[in-house]
């Protein structure tokens, strides 16, 4: 997925793809599970949230839905460094106001200190395969956010993937994009005690890492409670 020549329309059905694991698998709920209530405790009318590797901005689209029920005026920001992504991520959100589309580089955000409220980072840690890259992106996100992280994730673990094994024979056989990367994103993900210790590294002290089920993690930084 992250290959610039990679087919659009390939790519489109990869995203797809994402989307449905993100809503069946526990990547949207881990998000709004730890979103819903800092942004209740910030107690603002409106908030200015970050979502950086955004993809197809499925994650904004339902924040958006989510504070337009609970009366919040969200302004979000969907970043990726992919031109085809964010080509259909602007197609995605089209319909909706409250979001925008924006090209950034996750490791050299082009945004000042705390300008946005939450910054969010869902399914893309474990793309960065030099472990300075991934403690540069969470010290980039938490530089960005003045109000809390949120960085979701696969979890590493043998059922994961035996479980992605089974995706890519099945319901992904015929989508070669996504039948590749499946399996390798959670070879590729990080273990609860992994994630710890790259926040360690960033010199997150507040960071929590919390397991969701069934292969999710998310690191959290939440100053809603207790301010910078």
């Amino acid at each position: 997925m992250d290959a610039l020549e990679q087919d659009p329309a390939q790519l489109d059905v990869s995203l797809a793809d994402l989307r449905a694991v993100n809503r069946w698998l526990g990547g949207t709920r881990t998000v709004m599970r730890h979103l819903r209530p800092m942004v209740r405790r910030l107690g603002r009318p409106s908030v200015r949230i970050l979502d950086v590797a955004t993809g197809s901005a499925d994650i904004p689209l339902a924040v958006s839905a989510w504070a337009r029920r609970a009366g919040i005026a969200a302004q979000i920001v969907a970043t990726d460094n992919h031109p085809t992504t964010l080509r259909l991520a602007a197609e995605a959100v089209a319909h909706d106001p409250s979001i925008r589309v924006e090209p950034a580089d996750a490791l050299h955000l082009p945004y000042a200190d705390d300008a946005f409220d939450f910054a969010l980072c869902s399914t893309a840690l474990h793309h960065f395969d030099e472990r300075e890259d991934a403690v540069r992106v969470l010290r980039e996100l938490d530089r960005v956010a003045a109000h809390g992280v949120i960085v979701n994730d696969l979890a590493r673990s043998r059922p994961a993937y035996l479980g992605a094994r089974l995706l890519a024979l099945t319901f992904w056989r015929t989508h070669p994009v996504t039948r590749h990367d499946g399996p390798l994103s959670v070879l590729r993900a990080l273990t609860p005690g992994e994630m710890r210790a790259l926040a360690r590294d960033a010199g997150l002290a507040a960071a929590r890492v919390h397991a969701h089920f069934p292969f999710r993690l998310a690191l959290v930084i939440d100053r809603t409670r207790t301010g910078r």
